[in-house]
């Protein structure tokens, strides 16, 4: 891309102020295919500032100039729509199937939904004779993931210009091009200058400054819990707003009436969606401990129909993971399954067959697994699957609450009613009801160490929002 080893910082694309480099490799690969420029506090200052600036006249612009900002957005958005796609492909190895009708698309239905929700949002209102006024926070810094990057991006960029708040982006320098591709598509729509700015950088140096700097006014991370920790104390002593979403480990209950072969088919294939590197993923299969060994010979052949290999290859359902970094953590956790006992199913360690170089991990399944087991407690990140058999609805919702995390869960049922009910007592931000469609209007975030705040529709407009009341406005 043209821009790689630029920022696009108060309306212009400039060079950085410092001299480090990055190569973007290609998982599928292992091969660098460009290279970013790495920021550093510098270009924090000087894109921090750049909002700052604009910030007082984007923030005083009406809803309805908003809105046509948002749908030139969309206009433009549409015009690269193929070109988006093709980039993640690129750099996380996303099939170019899933890349197309995924990735990309939720970029374009972020969009559709914040014009949505800004056009029906009750901005002002009267309680007695106080005015209750919605109003943008300030200063946002936005800090993505390399997963499921577009769609990351656009849910906190889309609602945070609806607001009126101005941005800096720091994306994930493992997935960078959509990004600056993301800016090009911004800066084709009009933004102001200043209003959207973006340095590439790592965590430890662009994240920290912009986690810590005194004119941002709120921090939106989605990412790691551990990262999370570490976002949170940085911003404490500037008492900023942080918004996280962090990691999951989902449970997925399949309850007794349930149509098992089409239940366990359908969550080993969620569970390995994305090469399994998604936060909200249904890692953790519950059964009853009576349908375990049927449960396991359908999940086993759901597995064996994966077809793992490189991005753009006809039939390839599963890409690889990410980068070495993943890849490594990945293979450590699914020997660590095997040290404590659970019982291997399919997969297991090493890249498939056929394929030598490259992030490729087996599609794998374990059976028979205890709760205490490292594979059911941590977040693996890739096409790792954990059935674990409960004896009645009771120990299976017990089961399921049994994590430090509380992003996602999954319950399955022929009766509609009783899966409600179960749901109803799952600790987790998002509960789905026998794989539902995706919602882009409801809300995402999670419990626990899952993080805080949600984002998409009402809520991620929210997010970016102060609440004032004008006490004595009026009669």
């Amino acid at each position: 891309m043209s821009h790689s080893l630029q920022f696009y910082i108060d309306g212009a694309w400039v060079e950085p102020a410092g001299t480090r480099r990055l190569p973007v490799i290609d998982p599928c690969t292992e091969e660098a295919f460009a290279e970013i420029a790495l920021g550093d506090a510098r270009d924090v200052d000087r894109a921090v500032a750049a909002a700052r600036r604009a910030f007082e006249t984007y923030s005083r612009t009406s809803v309805s100039e908003r809105v046509a900002l948002l749908e030139r957005i969309l206009e433009a958005y549409l015009a690269r729509y193929d070109e988006m796609a093709e980039v993640i492909t690129r750099e996380i190895g996303a099939p170019s199937k899933l890349s197309h009708a995924w990735q990309a698309s939720l970029g374009k239905r972020h969009i559709e939904e914040t014009l949505r929700t800004v056009t029906r949002f009750q901005w002002q209102r009267r309680k007695g004779t106080t005015l209750i006024n919605h109003e943008p926070v300030g200063v946002a810094a936005l800090i993505t993931p390399w997963n499921w990057p577009i769609n990351q991006i656009v849910c906190k960029v889309a609602p945070a210009l609806a607001a009126g708040c101005t941005v800096v982006l720091k994306p994930s320098e493992v997935s960078p091009l959509n990004a600056l591709l993301f800016a090009e598509i911004l800066d084709a729509a009009g933004v102001p200058p200043g209003v959207f700015n973006l340095i590439n950088g790592d965590g430890p140096t662009v994240g920290a400054a912009l986690s810590s700097h005194p004119d941002v006014d709120m921090v939106s991370f989605t990412g790691s819990t551990r990262a999370g920790v570490e976002i949170a104390k940085l911003a404490a002593p500037t008492v900023k707003r942080v918004h996280q979403e962090l990691g999951g480990k989902s449970a997925n209950i399949l309850l007794d009436d349930v149509d098992l072969e089409a239940a366990v088919t359908a969550g080993v294939n969620s569970c390995f969606g994305n090469s399994g590197q998604s936060c909200n993923a249904p890692t953790r299969m519950l059964v009853p401990a009576s349908r375990h060994a049927e449960a396991v010979e359908i999940a086993r052949r759901a597995a064996s129909k994966q077809r793992v290999g490189p991005a753009d290859a006809d039939g390839t359902t599963m890409g690889p993971v990410v980068s070495d970094v993943q890849f490594t953590r990945v293979q450590r956790l699914i020997g660590i399954g095997i040290e404590e006992g659970a019982e291997l199913v399919a997969g297991g360690l090493g890249r498939p067959d056929g394929l030598e170089r490259g992030y490729y991990v087996k599609p794998t399944v374990f059976a028979g697994v205890d709760p205490s087991m490292t594979i059911a407690r941590e977040e693996i990140f890739g096409p790792v699957l954990a059935i674990m058999p409960y004896r009645d609805d009771e120990e299976a919702i017990a089961i399921a609450n049994d994590t430090p995390f509380g992003l996602a869960a999954y319950v399955q049922s022929g009766d509609k009613e009783r899966a409600r009910k179960v749901a109803l007592r799952m600790r987790a931000g998002s509960v789905y009801v026998n794989y539902p469609p995706w919602d882009a209007g409801s809300p995402f975030g999670g419990y626990k160490q899952s993080g805080n705040g949600r984002e998409y529709g009402e809520w991620g407009l929210e997010a970016f929002l102060e609440v004032k009341g004008i006490v004595g406005f009026g009669e």
